[in-house]
């Protein structure tokens, strides 16, 4: 014992009972709470009355009737970009639509057509909608009512009387040819060589849409996307401004779902009648084309199986389909020519460098290949860079013996040439 340890006043050597008392009642007080906290929750859960616990939920109305079902497809639900929302139909491919819907009644055979079932967000109660098959397409035009892209969900059908008729009459009964625009050709030039230009990625943003329908002459085709807001209005503005007008339909990349072309999308994935459904919506977008355009797809054109089908019922509501030829692993030659379908691929993109000086340089070189084969087909975004110097260009065609003509004119040339080609074969 040391002489400090002797002259050391008793009891400092002790901490007070205070201190050592306070740090354990505080975690003690902690493991209290949370263990009530925990006994809430548990009872919570057991004695609440909730079906869809645990799972994210959206509320929808179904307050469906007989009479308002065809009326009202927001009230299906909705299903966006692939993510289920209550109210959306319970199976994973879009309801078909071509006709007023009607409820089945109890103890009574379903119709044959899609049945849908709405369920109730807040008490959990499922309700089935039957969606009657068509009885035959509609045969008014091609295309239906608009459907902006933030108004009605992605897979919401169609209305009635807006599609291309699958029953297609003779010419000149099909899309194609109503709603083509013939081409005007150059005073004693009956053989000049013929160029189509497409501008595409419009629909979407109103200004870059007006300014394009501004400054592009008639014979530039248009080709609309299936999304946005006021397309039928844009699209009749764009038909009494003298232009053919295709619809893009998205297609599954190499790079899906990292690289999504949009809600609705055709995938290798789904089966026929799937993308079949699909492409129906589409189709319901607007009025007054004269076909169809892919709108990426370089793994759904690759694939037969999948892209087969979908060419075939283009083919057979009579209207065109168009290549961009962004893809050198697409079929659509292939099975365009073994379905008669009026087919055209696109032989240069003209903005794949947007800059002034590129576009104006593939500007010249799809003029050497109009001269070199008598046909050229280039296709451009709604770029402001592309669409000025397309104009410009235009403006100047005719005078170095070009003639600029809709897609139309160019794809029932290709075709017919096609056939000849048969014939000899043969």
């Amino acid at each position: 014992m040391s002489a400090d340890d002797l002259s050391a006043p008793l009891g400092q050597d002790k901490e007070p009972e205070r201190r050592r008392v306070l740090p354990m009642a505080i975690p003690r007080a902690a493991a209290a709470v949370l263990s009530l906290f925990v006994v809430i929750v548990a009872g919570w859960a057991m004695v609440a009355d909730d079906p869809f616990g645990g799972e994210p939920m959206a509320v929808a109305s179904a307050n469906l009737t007989a009479a308002d079902a065809g009326k009202r497809p927001d009230a299906a639900g909705s299903r966006a970009n692939g993510q289920a929302a209550t109210g959306a139909a319970t199976n994973d491919r879009p309801n078909r639509y071509d006709g007023p819907s009607a409820e089945a009644a109890p103890g009574t055979a379903a119709p044959a057509g899609s049945t849908i079932t709405i369920i109730d967000g807040t008490s959990g109660k499922r309700r089935d909608v039957v969606i009657p098959s068509p009885a035959m397409d509609s045969k008014s035009g091609s295309g239906g009512d608009q459907r902006a892209r933030d108004g009605p969900p992605p897979n919401t059908p169609p209305p009635p009387g807006g599609l291309p008729s699958r029953a297609v009459a003779a010419a000149p009964t099909r899309p194609s040819e109503l709603s083509a625009r013939p081409p005007k050709a150059i005073p004693g030039k009956p053989d000049a060589p013929r160029i189509a230009i497409v501008v595409g990625g419009l629909g979407v943003g109103s200004a870059a849409t007006s300014d394009a329908l501004g400054k592009l002459p008639g014979p530039v085709t248009l080709a609309f996307t299936p999304y946005g807001g006021g397309l039928d209005q844009f699209a009749a503005r764009a038909r009494n401004e003298g232009h053919e007008l295709l619809l893009q339909v998205p297609m599954e990349p190499f790079d899906y779902p990292d690289n999504d072309p949009g809600p609705q999308t055709l995938l290798t994935s789904l089966d026929a009648a799937q993308n079949s459904n699909r492409l129906q919506w589409l189709l319901g977008r607007f009025q007054g084309y004269v076909g169809v355009a892919n709108f990426m797809g370089a793994r759904f054109t690759a694939s037969e199986n999948s892209l087969a089908p979908i060419l075939r019922e283009i083919g057979k509501r009579g209207l065109i389909y168009l290549d961009d030829g962004s893809s050198q692993r697409s079929l659509a030659n292939q099975i365009a020519g073994a379905n008669n379908l009026a087919f055209a691929k696109a032989d240069l993109t003209i903005d794949a460098v947007p800059t002034p000086a590129e576009v104006e340089r593939a500007l010249g070189r799809l003029e050497t290949i109009a001269r070199e084969r008598g046909t050229a087909i280039g296709v451009a975004s709604a770029l402001p860079v592309a669409v000025d110097r397309i104009a410009k260009w235009a403006k100047a065609a005719e005078g170095r013996g070009l003639l600029l003509v809709p897609i139309s004119a160019i794809a029932a040339q290709r075709k017919a040439n096609d056939a000849a080609r048969l014939t000899q074969a043969r």
